[in-house]
């Protein structure tokens, strides 16, 4: 049987996106450490309690890919609130087959009813997010994010200074 793994021309319809459960727990957790260089990693833990927000890529009972996200209310007006995408990844060897465009605009489809002001990431892979539509704003207009999540951050001594960019897809009216 052909390894699809290594078949540099895999087909998307190899790919299934799908709603995570708790059996892809522990899969979510090693292919985020595995990005540990581009990712904020996850105790196994917080993905046991925000299965519920992960999709992933399937080939044949493989978790190929995974991406998650979080509500980030704006104080004072909930018509701006904001949702975040994180912990978008793709396992090594499957990149560049449009694995994580597929993740991304699965998991923003999925919330558009929810009718947010805008999807953010703060990403390292800035070029992937503007081939969707993002466009890069100053970290400065994302202090809720900033102050929920990045101020505990190990890997860098500011989120200032961190080199992760601010990024937006601003939402058009359906």
């Amino acid at each position: 049987m052909k390894d699809v793994n290594k078949d540099s021309n895999c087909h998307d319809s190899e790919i299934t996106v799908r709603q995570a459960v708790f059996a892809d727990v522990r899969s979510i957790y090693s292919l985020i450490k595995e990005n540990d260089d581009m990712l904020i990693v996850r105790s196994i833990s917080d993905v046991v309690q925000h299965i519920d927000r992960f999709l992933v890529a399937d080939s044949g009972g493989e978790l190929v890919g995974a991406i998650a996200f979080e509500i980030l209310p704006e104080v004072g007006d909930v018509t701006r609130t904001s949702i975040e995408l994180q912990s978008v990844c793709v396992k090594d060897g499957w990149r560049h087959r449009g694995i994580g465009k597929r993740l991304v605009e699965a998991q923003i489809e999925r919330l558009r009813p929810l009718k947010a002001y805008q999807f953010v990431v703060l990403t390292f892979s800035e070029k992937f997010f503007e081939k969707l539509g993002f466009v890069e704003v100053p970290k400065t207009t994302m202090m809720h994010k900033i102050y929920m999540g990045c101020i505990n951050c190990t890997k860098h001594e500011s989120p200032f200074t961190c080199p992760e960019k601010a990024m937006v897809l601003h939402l058009s009216e359906d």
